[in-house]
């Protein structure tokens, strides 16, 4: 996983789920079920893989309080198709 920055944490309040059952649902509104499953069969590649990866660790440590405030705060992510 590369280095966590700030703006991957406006991206996992922002950033939608682009396929799959919870399709259209921001990364930090996914269950922890749902990412649980990709753990266990594997995170897609890229960018998506690694913020997936990045919110279930925020999930399992309790921490999503602190993600879910950025949410709207990066519309300059979707228009660059991030």
């Amino acid at each position: 996983m590369s280095e966590t920055g700030p703006d991957d944490l406006i991206r996992l309040a922002n950033q939608q789920m682009p396929f799959g059952k919870f399709k259209g649902r921001c990364l930090v509104d996914v269950p922890e079920e749902y990412l649980l499953w990709f753990s266990k069969r594997g995170f897609p590649a890229g960018k998506l893989g690694e913020l997936m990866g990045l919110m279930l660790e925020i999930r399992v440590n309790g921490l999503e309080h602190l993600v879910r405030p950025l949410k709207h705060q990066g519309n300059r992510f979707e228009d660059r198709g991030a």
